[in-house]
Formats: C-alpha cells, structure tokens, sequence
C-alpha cells in the first residue's frame, strides 16, 4: 500500500505548471459608524464580460482574503444585503492590501428628503440564501424561531422546521455550532433582536470541506449572523408560571457572549409539555400536538471559544428528565391476497420515564497554513423504565378472529460513544491535497422486562393462551472505518480525487427469554424457551475504492464519481441451533452532479447518485418476536443489501429588486432489493419455527428483498412582498408519488399513494407592535392497492392556523394563537375535526419593560386533539392519541438584555438611532 500510495503521487506531479499567483486583502465597514460588516460578499470580475473569476465573504470582523489570484485586470465589487454596491479596478501584479473598504446604504434623495428605501429580504449567492433580519418585524422579545419562520421559502411542518423543502438539521451562529444538532434548542435560545442576517445552505461533509472534493453527504443548515453589539453582553429571559390543575412551568435561558467566548445555560421543569425552554411564550404550539402528557426536568450548557488564531472549540452538555403518559387507539386494515378482510382495533397506555445525558464537542486545530485537524466525539447515556400495556381485537368485520390482552414492565440502559477524526494537508502545489479520516463506534443495549398477555383465538375453535415471560436482551456493537483521499489539480479548473475506504461494524446479541412459573408463592420457576432464545453475532466488512473528476467554471461546476465497493456479511447463531452465513456484496455506485449559476441569484443544481444499503441486525436475526402474539415478527439471515439510485433537482432564485423568491426541490429514487416486511396470515395452525404454532388468523412479518420500489416528492415555494398590508406572502406546493412493493401470502402487488399539498401563508411586516402569521395548508391523498382492491381509498387534510400578537397600549400585551384541523375520509371514529385556541394578556413592567405578568389559556374550548394516517407496505392505519388539554396560568417573566460593559437595552436602541431594536424608519 505504502509503494502504491508513493507512486501515485510522483505520478500526479506530472502537471503542467501554474502562472505566479498573488493575494487581495482588506476590511469592510459601515461608513455611518464604523462598524465592521461580516458576511459582505467579496467578487473578482473579469474585465471583458463582467463574469465572477473568484469570489469569497468577509468574516465576522469584516475582514477577507482572496488566495491564488493570477496576475492581471480585474473588476473589484463588494456586496451586501442594504448597501450600496461597491466597485473598483484593480491590476493585480503583487500582493495587494485594500486597505478599509466603506459602504454607504442605499438611499433615494427626493427635493433634498432622504428616504430610506425598504431594504432587500435577501439575495442568493450560489448555493446560499441570505436574508437580512432587519426586514422581517417581529414582536419584541421574540425568538429566533419566530423570525426563521417569516422567511421565504421556510416552513413548520408537523413540528420539523423545513427549509427549501428539506428538514434543518444543523444551526450555527456566527459560523460556529450552536446547541450540537438539536435545532429546536438552538433557535428558542437566542432572541431574534440580536440577529443581523441569515443564511440557509447546504453544508458539505467534513471531508468534502477538507478535501475540497463533494461527496454528495450535505447538511441543510442555518447560519445565524449576529449583530457586532450583541456579540459582548448578557443576554436571555426567566420564567414562572402555575395554574389550574397543578400546571407549572420554571424556566431559564441565558446567554453570555464575550465576542469568541460564548456561553449559554438552560435550565427548564414543567408538566404542561414543553420539551425545550423558549424565548417565545407560545412556542410550545409550534408543532402539531405531542402525544401524551410529557412531565419534562432538563439542564443544559453550550459552550464555544477560539484559543488563539488555531483553535476553536465548542461543546454541549444536556442532562433531561422526561415522564410521558400515553394513550393511544389504532385502527388497522391489512393487505390480504382474497375477498377477505382483516382489522385490527388496540387500545394502548404507557408510562415512560427517560433519564439521558448527552454530550457533544467539536475541536479544530489548524496546525498551519497547511495541515488542519478537526476531532468530534459524542457521547450519551440513556436509562429508561417503562409500564405498558395494550389489548387488541383482530377480526374480518363481523366475526372475532383473534384478541390479546398484554402489559409489560421494563428498564433500559444504552450506552453510545461516537468518535470522528480528520487531518488535511495543502502541499504547495495547488490543486493538491491529502485528507485521512477515521471514526469510531461503541454502543450497549440492555432491556430487563417482565410481561404477562392472555391470548383468545376463535378459529377454528375457541382456545385460550397464557403468557408469562422474563425477557434478558443485551446487544453490543463496535464499529470503524477509515480512508484516505488525495486530490491533484489537472489544469486551473479541474482536478481529480482518488479515495479509499474500509470498514467493519461488528454487532453482538443475546436474547433470552424464560418462562415463569408460580404454582407455589414461594416458588417461582425460571424455564429457557428455546424457540424464542437465540445468540447472534454479525460483521460487516466493507471496502470502496473511488475515482472521481470535478470541475468548476465561472458558471457551471460538474462532478463525476465512480466507486467500487466489496463488502462480506459474516454471520454467526450459536443457540439454539448453530450455523454460519457468509455473504459477498459487489456493486459499482457512479454519481454525477452539476451547479449551473444562471445569474448572479438564481443557480441550478441537478444531483445523480447511487448507494447501498444493508439489513440490520433486527432485520437479519431469525429469532421470533413475540411482543404481540397475534402479529409475530422474525427476522431473515438470507436478505441482501438494498441499492438505490436517486435524482435530484434543486433552482433557487431571489431577486433583491422586488425581493421574489423561488425555490424548487424535487427527488426521485428507485431502489432494487428493497427491504419490505412481508405478511403470512395462517389459514391454518401453522408451524413456523420448532415449538412455535401460528394460529389461524394471525400473522407473521419477516423481512424480504423485493423489486419495484419507487418514491418520488418535489416541493415549490414563492414568496413575495405585498406592501399594500406591509406583509410577505408566501405560496407553497408539495406533491408526492410512492409504489411500494408487497408480498402477502406470497403473492406480490404495490400499494401505491399520491398526495398533493398547496399551501399558503401570510407573515406581517407591520412593526414591533404588531405582528401576525396566516397559514393554511391542504393535502389530497389517493391510495390504491392491487392486491386487494377493497383498500383503496382517499383522504384530505386540511391545517389553518393564525398567529397574532398585539402591545395595544402603555405595555399590555395581548397574544392569540389559533389552530384548526380538518380530516376527511379516515376510518370510522377518527375523522376528528377541531380547533385549539391559546391566547393571553399580559402588562410590561418595569422601567425598561423587560418583565411581563401575563395570564394565558391553553386549548380555551378543550378540543385539543391529535390523528395521523400511516401508510406502510401491509397496512394502513389510523392512529390518535391522547394530548393536553385546557389550563389556565398566570406567568412572570424577565427578560435579560446587556450588552457590552455598562451598556443596557436603553443604551443600545439610542446608540442605534431607533426606537426598538429591529425596526427600521
């Protein structure tokens, strides 16, 4: 390997050589007050036609570095969001220092009036979306969130904040990570006052970033760019509140930012189903009701510096308590291959009590110029004890086939460790890089359970079953993988990437269940059940050699990928029967990718690729699972890894004149050897395994490959000032296409579904004072399946909510929040329709008015409610669940706002030239 590894780099040295390059350096600031201006965008134009040559943004002081510039003419443009363009001509001979670069905001002078002209929302810069905070109003003492959600193109749907119709995952604030992944956390931690702009991107990997090389693996993020005088201060809110029905909530967020140094602590106790404390009063309506009732205890730290100009570091730690109480009724109707039908009803309750403490860090080293290393564990711990219990009826619509009544004790602990490592160097040779990279995987399960379940079975006579079982599961799993990645430029555009991969996850797993006995109180009798018992370890070795070439002109960027891989399944039981199961897995994985920048705000991009994906232990482990004795479950060591190729399509544009947006997102995959559950309903008392009967009406799910599968989704949004009710409005369009693939009774069909969903939303831009939020969003659904024909049906969902949010006068506060559901075409009992409505008023006090004394009301006509439809490849259901409901509380709280020495909210408004912050005259 080391002679291989030797020879290709003397190889890739044979290159032609690159004319004398210089640097540009500099610092843009505001001309008004001198203040630096980060995220400006920094462009080199070519003489002749105007066309970008390189390009990059200033950092958080404003100040920027353009490497690698060749010598010649070029057209110099700063930009950015409100301000006057900024143009000059430079002849680039040496390194050039430009010294402090000053933008003017735009402005319109009429008869010797100045008028401020209405600043643009945003603007696209390649793949990124930004937008500038100042033009979306918001209340004062709003959260982050709350902003977020005014901005075109991003929506809350189902409680997972999307943007450009994929789900955010990763938020940073000032380029660095904020709150680990835990998005919800970040934004309902940080005020939207301190915000200065937003960018909304694709993040690349970390060895794409290091390696300069895309390997397709992106992050959709959020970056949160502070404003320079919040960036030393104080700042966050206190919360207390009780009410009717014992309701109670104690909460505290507060964050102390000294420029690099960042520090935020979050502390939170309440029963009234708030999972995350908020800087927003009613951000526990800002999802689609939680199932249960959540009783949530957590305490949380986020921690981030820089250690002098090479280290950065940054970290979370969360400590959280959480007791659900759930109740939930199920209706399903199962895929059968006759003119028979099969239902099942269940009603279930559970209580969970969930202790888990989680801890995340990120260091980078920049060791030089040249070699960097960036080092990122992760660890949690979780113990949980859980009380269940469920009774189900199985039946064709008139006659009883089968029911079970189940209740259950257990506790959980799971141990995981994730460790990631990347070093990177730059040789001096440009174009040439050297990436290695490893990871690291250590996780423990152990389940201690106790459960009883009578079972009655009217086919084809009426029997009776008793179960009593001690259930011991322990699962261990350890797994790593390296590479190694070297990328050498073949001219000034393109360059090529040789890469190298191997891996190996191993998991171990014991399943031990025991037979309980009683006939004598003092006697309890332990019996190993063989038929359910097993002992099961499995290996997966994988190796990837890859090729690919990449490159990037002015306007367009083009990747092509070809990956080799070879993996081995080593598969081993060892009780109650042993036996070993080798399988060898080849397949080749192209991808292509092309970036289009159409102009300077709209860009086009187009995604192919292809991966794989292998059965999990679960799903390979051939030991029944009895949790439901009328619906079993068991595992197949025979399945193959599934392959998908998938497609993609994204256009995205902003025009910062009228501030329009579009945004356009579709996907399509189409996966071969797919991994579906298969259903086998007995006819008969059927024998599955030794031991174990599968009675007449009952059914057995096991894992298979199968072929046809099919998925396709695309979204649409378009956002646009009305200024005549000094709004934005915002038109959406989702659609959906889905063939699975189903085996039942081993005869094979699809159950194919389509859904199409407009939706429309109106976000005021009034001011501070008032503010409100209109959506409405539909959703037509059309299922049908080839099997059995009895099961197509369709189904329509509709969503209306308003936000709205008013000072009237002198500080009273008045707050409403209206949310009303409509469901069409569900199953018998869950057609549900209702309306939640949650408001209060509240008064300001306090000089300052940073505390408020409010009372709130929650779910005022008690029909707070919550019904889903699930769609699966054997069935479909319909599911509700039990939710909180009215309350009424009387709050307290304080808002903290401090920033820099002896600088208060006060202050910093009449230093600003505005009467609040956010606003703009």
């Amino acid at each position: 390997m080391k002679t291989f590894i030797i020879f290709l780099l003397l190889s890739l040295t044979v290159t032609t050589g690159f004319a004398q390059r210089y640097s540009i350096t500099g610092k843009v600031i505001d001309v008004a007050d001198s203040k630096s201006v980060p995220n400006a965008t920094i462009l080199l134009l070519s003489v002749v036609d105007s066309s970008q040559v390189d390009g990059i943004i200033s950092d958080f002081e404003g100040n920027f570095e353009i490497p690698d510039v060749r010598e010649g003419e070029y057209i110099f443009k700063v930009q950015y969001l409100g301000y006057q363009n900024y143009f000059r001509l430079l002849q680039v001979t040496n390194d050039l220092n430009l010294g402090t670069i000053r933008l003017r905001e735009e402005a319109t002078d009429l008869s010797e009036v100045t008028v401020s002209a209405r600043r643009a929302t945003g603007e696209q810069r390649g793949d990124t979306t930004a937008f500038n905070a100042n033009a979306f109003k918001t209340m004062r003492d709003a959260s982050a969130q709350t902003l977020i959600e005014k901005l075109p193109g991003v929506a809350n749907e189902d409680g997972t904040l999307q943007a450009q119709g994929e789900a955010i995952t990763q938020i940073l604030v000032d380029g660095e990570p904020f709150f680990g992944g835990d998005v919800k956390a970040a934004l309902q931690n940080l005020p939207a006052e301190v915000i200065q702009s937003i960018e909304i991107f694709d993040q690349l990997s970390e060895k794409a970033r290091l390696s300069g090389f895309d390997d397709g693996e992106r992050i959709k993020t959020i970056n949160i760019i502070t404003k320079p005088e919040s960036r030393k201060g104080q700042f966050g809110r206190v919360s207390a509140g009780y009410g009717t029905d014992d309701r109670y909530l104690v909460g505290a967020s507060v964050n102390a930012f000294d420029n690099d140094r960042r520090i935020t602590f979050t502390g939170l106790s309440n029963n009234i189903n708030i999972t995350d404390y908020t800087a927003d009063p009613n951000a526990q309506n800002n999802s689609r009701p939680q199932n249960g009732i959540i009783d949530t205890h957590l305490i949380g730290v986020n921690f981030s510096d820089k250690w002098g100009d090479k280290i950065k570091i940054s970290g979370s730690y969360l400590f959280s308590r959480r007791e659900n109480f759930g109740q939930e009724k199920i209706f399903r109707e199962f895929v059968t291959n006759d003119n028979s039908n099969q239902f099942y009803d269940e009603l279930n309750e559970e209580t969970r009590i969930n202790n888990r403490h989680q801890f995340d860090m990120r260091f980078e080293y920049d060791i030089d110029e040249r070699n960097r290393i960036v080092y990122i564990p992760r660890f949690s711990a979780q113990f949980e004890d859980e009380r269940s219990s469920f009774s189900g009826v199985t039946s064709d619509g008139t006659d009883l086939i089968n029911t079970v009544e189940n209740s259950r004790t257990a506790r959980n602990e799971s141990y995981d460790l994730f460790n990631r490592i990347f070093y990177s160097h730059k040789f001096k040779k440009p174009g040439r890089t050297l990436s290695v990279r490893a990871r690291t995987g250590n996780n423990s399960d152990t389940d201690r359970a106790v459960r009883t379940a009578t079972n009655e079975f009217f086919v084809p006579e009426f029997r009776t079953e008793v179960i009593n079982q001690q259930i011991n599961r322990d699962r261990t799993g350890f797994s790593w993988e390296t590479g190694i990645s070297l990328t050498e430029a073949l001219s000034e555009r393109s360059q090529i990437e040789l890469e190298y991969e191997i891996g190996n996850r191993i998991n171990d797993s014991d399943q031990l269940i025991f037979d309980i006995s009683s006939e004598d109180p003092g006697n309890v009798d332990f019996m190993l059940d063989t038929a359910l018992s097993n002992t099961f370890d499995s290996k997966f070795l994988s190796q990837e050699v890859e090729l690919g070439y990449q490159y990037q002109g002015e306007k367009v960027q083009i990747q092509v990928e070809g990956q080799y891989q070879n993996a081995k399944l080593d598969n081993t039981q060892g009780f109650p029967i042993p036996f070993e199961l080798d399988r060898v897995f080849q397949s080749f994985q192209p991808s292509f990718r092309l970036d289009y920048k159409i102009s300077q705000n709209t860009n086009l991009e187009f995604d192919y690729d292809t991966r794989t994906n292998e059965p999990d232990l679960r799903q390979l482990q051939p030991v029944v699972d009895n949790t439901n004795p009328t619906q079993l479950y068991v595992g197949n060591p025979d399945l193959d890894q599934a392959y998908t190729n998938r497609l993609r399509l994204r256009f995205r544009s902003n025009n910062p004149k009228t501030d329009e947006s579009w945004s356009l997102w579709s996907q399509a995959r189409f996966t071969n050897n797919a991994i579906v559950n298969s259903s086998f309903i007995a006819q008969e008392p059927t024998e599955i395994q030794e031991g174990i009967i599968l009675d007449p009406g009952s059914q057995l799910f096991q894992p298979v490959n199968v072929q046809g599968q099919f998925d396709f989704r695309s979204w649409m949004s378009y956002g646009v000032p009305v200024d005549f009710i000094k709004s934005n409005l915002r038109l959406s369009m989702s659609s959906g296409i889905s063939k699975r693939p189903t085996l039942v009774n081993g005869e094979s069909g699809f159950n194919n579904s389509t859904r199409l969903s407009p939706g429309i939303s109106i976000s005021s831009n009034i001011s501070d004072k008032i503010d409100f939020n209109f959506r409405t969003r539909f959703s037509f659904n059309n299922v049908k399946n080839t099997i059995n024909p009895d099961l197509d049906n369709q189904f329509y969902n509709q969503n209306v909510r308003f936000n709205f949010n008013w000072i009237i006068w002198e500080g009273i506060v008045y707050r409403m929040d209206i949310s009303h559901q409509v469901n069409k075409g569900l199953s018998d009992g869950f057609d549900n329709n209702f309306t939640l409505v949650n408001m209060s008023v509240g008064k300001k006090i306090f000089r300052n008015q940073r505390g408020e004394i409010s009372i709130n009301a929650y779910d005022l006509f008690k029909q707070n409610n919550n019904i889903r439809r699930n769609i699966t490849e054997s069935f479909i259901e319909d599911v509700q669940t039990n939710v909180l409901q009215r309350y009424f509380m009387l709050t307290f709280t304080y808002n903290i706002r401090r920033f820099s020495k002896g600088m208060d909210m006060d202050d910093y408004n009449e230093m600003m030239g505005s009467g609040q912050p956010g606003r703009r005259d």
